[in-house]
């Protein structure tokens, strides 16, 4: 987990942006449409408020802008720029060439088996984070 959170750091440095902000324009290239500051809030676990300040990073760094949602004009929906994104797509294509390398030699038994436990690994921590938010059992 360290490794990854010095690589993330370091992708970070790169483009210019917290790492925070970069796990969050991650999340958000894996939504399906815009999304609100609120859902920013809730996807990354940060308040409301720390969501508004990462948002307005992200829409100072190019990556993201504000627009009025069409169907109710009081919400206001967090818009990636899709040449920012590709841009960063780009990046991430040239970095994550090795990563898949990796995995060349491993046999479908072994692939199989790994698939399986970051599967675990993920749903094992969603319900840490959750525990820890909710403060249960932690005193």
């Amino acid at each position: 987990m360290a490794s990854y959170a010095l690589f993330n750091q370091a992708v970070a440095d790169h483009i210019g942006l917290h790492p925070t902000d970069l796990q969050c324009l991650n999340l958000l290239t894996l939504e399906k449409a815009p999304v609100t500051t609120g859902r920013i809030a809730e996807l990354t676990g940060l308040t409301t408020g720390s969501a508004t300040r990462l948002v307005d990073r992200l829409e100072k760094a190019g990556y993201v802008v504000r627009e009025r949602d069409t169907a109710d004009r009081r919400r206001v929906l967090v818009v990636p720029v899709p040449a920012k994104v590709a841009e960063f797509g780009r990046m991430w294509d040239r970095l994550g060439t090795g990563w898949s390398a990796l995995f060349d030699d491993l046999d479908d038994t072994e692939l199989a088996l790994f698939i399986r436990h970051m599967k675990r690994t993920v749903e094992f921590s969603a319900g840490q984070v959750e525990r820890l938010r909710s403060g249960d059992g932690l005193d």
